[in-house]
């Protein structure tokens, strides 16, 4: 059975998208060319250009692709919350910051740095990805015991915290540290995050 332009259109996409998430996490941004991408998909730069204008466009598309991937597997991961949801949210956490596929976002993260273009297309998908981030946190049983007003502020310290740590032990792991680590985080969690009048003093 024959495929429909359609379909072709879709595969092609998905090849394109795909081979830039594994040259990014393989090889870097600067090395995430156009040749090396129409390479790694089995498709002519013709057929890229048709899809996507320029290189930042399908950069852009990769990091949506990997959000989307990311939401997926943590929201498979809450169906077997455990009693104790800290603890199993935590791990998730740090997973989602150590899989591979991430390394393709933080690639374009430091590449922004200097890359004013790249930035000012991150810049709005990065704030809906937060809101995204927000929303999802809010509906973990232990936001709860959060003052709502400092909930963004705590969640996104965890995250932030995290993707350091995935970053540095990339070149000098403490595998050591790890369960520790998650420990003290979830220690902190559970006493809840400072109140407003401590954070005001």
């Amino acid at each position: 059975m024959s495929r429909t332009q359609q379909q072709r259109r879709t595969e092609t996409i998905r090849n394109l998208i795909d081979a830039t998430i594994e040259s990014l996490c393989e090889k870097g941004y600067a090395a995430t060319t156009i040749s090396e991408i129409v390479a790694r998909a089995g498709v002519s730069s013709g057929a890229l250009f048709r899809h996507f204008p320029t290189r930042l466009e399908l950069l852009v598309a990769a990091a949506e692709e990997v959000r989307a991937r990311q939401f997926a597997e943590f929201r498979a991961g809450l169906s077997g919350l455990g009693t104790d949801s800290i603890d199993h949210c935590l791990a998730l956490l740090r997973a989602a910051c150590r899989a591979p596929i991430n390394g393709a976002w933080y690639e374009l993260l430091i590449a922004a740095r200097s890359d004013s273009a790249l930035r000012a297309q991150l810049t709005p998908f990065t704030v809906r990805y937060h809101e995204q981030i927000a929303q999802l946190a809010r509906t973990l049983p232990f936001a709860a015991t959060i003052d709502p007003e400092l909930l963004d502020t705590v969640i996104f310290s965890v995250v932030y915290l995290l993707d350091g740590e995935a970053l540095a032990a990339v070149v000098h792991p403490h595998p050591e540290q790890d369960e520790l680590r998650l420990t003290m985080i979830a220690n902190l969690l559970r006493v809840g995050a400072p109140n407003q009048e401590f954070v005001s003093a």
